[in-house]
Order: C-alpha cells, then sequence, then structure tokens
C-alpha cells in the first residue's frame, strides 16, 4: 500500500492568487485523497474496479457540483473552486475525476441550468451528496466528433399523450454502470435535440458494463441501451433544446479536465524529481545529470504555463466570459502537456517507470482516453482554427 507523500509544487506563487477559502477547499480535497484514495487506487485499477464506497467522501469534500447553489444542495463554491478540486482528484487518478466531473458538468449542471424547478429539487440535493449517481449520454457507437448526427430519438406515445418512447444506445459513457439517472440527449420527431432524465429500473433501459480497458481502469464505463423505453414527458429538461444545450454541458466539464490534467502533470513530476534525487548511478544521483535535470526543468515550466492559463480562465468563466474555444485551447493544451510530463517522468524512472509502486504509467494509460474524450486533441485544434480564421473546417 503507497504512502502518499505529494506535497504540491508552485513555482510561479500562484497560491497568491488564492483566496484562503480556495486554499482550505484544496487541502481538504488533498487529504481526503492521501487517505481514502491513494491507499487503494493501485488495487482499483488493476481490478477494474472503481470503489463506490468513496461516493460518500467525494459528496463531502463538494467534488460533485460544487458550483451549484446551496438551494439545492450545491456549496455555491465559485469556478476556481471547482477546478482546484478537480486537479486534487486527477493528481490521484483521472478516474476518480471523471466520475466527479460528470456527475458535476454533465448530470448536475444541464439539470441545474435547463431542468424544471421540479426536477432540481427531485435531483440535485441528492446528487450532491452522492446519495444519487448520475452518468451522461451523448456520445453513440457511430457518432462521437459529430454528436449532432445522433440516432437516439423518441416519439411520442400513441397510447398516453403524457408519454414518449425513447430507442437507441450510447457508448463509452463514465458511471453507466452503476448510475441511478442518465441525462440522455436525444431526437424528436422533428430532429431537434432534448435532454430527458432517464431513471434506473425503466423498463426496456440496461446499462451493460464495458470491460477490456487499458485506461481509465478505476472508473466503471458502460453502454446505455434504451429498448422502447416509456416515460412521461416531464423527464424532458424544458429550458433548452438544440445540440447548444449539451456542449454547454461540455465547457463546464472541459474546464474541469484542464484543471484536472495538472494534477496529473503534478504527480508525475512529483514521482520524478524525488525519484531523480534518490537513484543513484555513476556515483551520484541522477538528478545531477543534465539530461535529467532538463526533463525536469522542461517538466515544471510547461506545469506552471498550464497553470496560469487555467488560472486566467477560471477567472473569466466566474466573470461569465469564457468563450467555448478558450476552454477547448485550455483543455487540449493542458493534456497534451501532461501526457509528456507522464512520458517523460517514466523514462526517469526507468523500468521501475511501468510497476505500481509508481503512478506513472496508471497516469499515461488514463491521460490517453483523457486526450481523446470530450473532443480530441485535433478536435480542439480546430475549434481554436476556425475561431482564429472565421473558417470552418468541420464542414
Amino acid at each position: 500500500m503507497r504512502t502518499d507523500n505529494y506535497q504540491g509544487h508552485d513555482y510561479f506563487q500562484m497560491d497568491d492568487f488564492l483566496t484562503e477559502e480556495h486554499k482550505l477547499i484544496r487541502d481538504a480535497a488533498r487529504a481526503w485523497v492521501k487517505k481514502e484514495v491513494s491507499p487503494i487506487i493501485e488495487e482499483a485499477a488493476e481490478t477494474q474496479t472503481f470503489p463506490r464506497h468513496l461516493l460518500a467522501g467525494l459528496g463531502e469534500i463538494g467534488a460533485f457540483g460544487p458550483y451549484i447553489p446551496q438551494a439545492y444542495g450545491g456549496a455555491g463554491l465559485d469556478q476556481i473552486s471547482y477546478g482546484l478540486i478537480m486537479q486534487e482528484l486527477e493528481r490521484c487518478d483521472s478516474g476518480l475525476r471523471s466520475t466527479a466531473s460528470v456527475q458535476s458538468s454533465l448530470v448536475m449542471y444541464p439539470i441545474w441550468r435547463f431542468g424544471s424547478e421540479e426536477q432540481k429539487m427531485k435531483y440535485l440535493p441528492k446528487l450532491a451528496t452522492g446519495e444519487m449517481v448520475g452518468c451522461f449520454g451523448l456520445t453513440e457507437p457511430d457518432f462521437g466528433s459529430n454528436p449532432g448526427g445522433m440516432i437516439t430519438n423518441f416519439v411520442q406515445d400513441p397510447d398516453s399523450a403524457d408519454h414518449i418512447i425513447l430507442n437507441g444506445a450510447k457508448m463509452w459513457i463514465s458511471n453507466a454502470p452503476f448510475a441511478d439517472i442518465a441525462v440522455v440527449w436525444a431526437k424528436n420527431e422533428e430532429g431537434r435535440i432534448h435532454g430527458l432524465v432517464v431513471e434506473r429500473g425503466m423498463e426496456g433501459f440496461s446499462t451493460p458494463k464495458m470491460t477490456g480497458k487499458w485506461s481509465l481502469r478505476a472508473s466503471d464505463t458502460g453502454e446505455l441501451i434504451f429498448d422502447n423505453v416509456r416515460m412521461l414527458k416531464s423527464q424532458i429538461l424544458p429550458e433548452k433544446s438544440g445540440l447548444g444545450a449539451p456542449l454547454l454541458c461540455l465547457d463546464s466539464a472541459r474546464y474541469g479536465i484542464a484543471w484536472g490534467a495538472i494534477g496529473a502533470a503534478l504527480d508525475c513530476y512529483d514521482t520524478a524529481l524525488n525519484y531523480a534525487k534518490e537513484r543513484v548511478q555513476f556515483g551520484k544521483p541522477i538528478g545531477a545529470f543534465q539530461l535529467q535535470q532538463k526533463k525536469l526543468a522542461e517538466m515544471i515550466t510547461e506545469i506552471t504555463k498550464a497553470q496560469l492559463l487555467t488560472h486566467r480562465l477560471g477567472q473569466l468563466r466566474e466573470e461569465g466570459r469564457a468563450t467555448s474555444p478558450q476552454i477547448s485551447m485550455a483543455k487540449r493544451n493542458n493534456v497534451d502537456m501532461a501526457l509528456t510530463v507522464a512520458r517523460d517522468a517514466r523514462q526517469m524512472l526507468g523500468a521501475m517507470g511501468i510497476v505500481g509502486e509508481y503512478s506513472i504509467m496508471r497516469h499515461m494509460m488514463n491521460l490517453e482516453s483523457v486526450v481523446t474524450y470530450e473532443g480530441t486533441h485535433d478536435i480542439h485544434l480546430l475549434i481554436t482554427g476556425m475561431d482564429v480564421t472565421g473558417l470552418n473546417a468541420f464542414k
């Protein structure tokens, strides 16, 4: 059982930008992760099992919908606080952050922004504590980067004016195997996309688990299958429709990823730095050799640049001024940075870099999913390209 001695790295004194409340929130999340998650995360990854007993603790540290108003069970915190929590969770494991990110940005966020008052009061307080868990159904087997092409659909129930019938399937869905509800995006008979809250137990709704993953192994991934699921129209989120609705949810999630990826990079850097000071070759610590110092210097430089970028993005998002392309830039940059840091750190550890005694290889495998989901590296580059040129490369 590995001891977690991580203390943090702040090369450009970023803590000066944080309030005392921010620091308390971050430190509480870090302390919980060290105590409850770090000792068991390697076993969870090896057995490809999400430790569901952690859900209540995630709720207690405010990891579920921290920016949701207190009236709906949230903590009413700002966007920086949300980012700091995501950073601390992913510093331990991307799958852990994914669970919290999905719950916060892809389930609670759309219910809060697009749901009825009744839906908010029914779901949000229980989601905030972890008593209820949700998942987000957008990606389909044949439609990932092109979500607008989805074929999942619902039609009017011919036998009841109050009901609809949902059919289709979603794939690569985090939390699906154990989620109590799914926020699902489907087309109506006119082809307009709407969000629906589908509850476990509805006849025709199943969530088979996907296995055989070499990435995000400590996160449960599954499918959502809808076979003539009959549900009330009141389960439709009423306040927004169209593809823009789920894309707003993805903006929130991508923002959390931008912070989380920094956490993964910091953990890899911390591991490599400590190893370089302790591992002796040719009569001195390997950290005394120029090439190893080059790697470490480049790691902390890129981490620091990502920290500055993301903190500014958090300020803009709190002010309601962050744009989707800005969020795309931060997500793409930070995940790419974290992957590079993880790969360099793995090389510094040599053969030890691939064993579970150290976290680096697990981070590397996880980040291979993070660089793909919620917008691939290339898709985010095209979003930036379209923003700076005004020309659409998607069509």
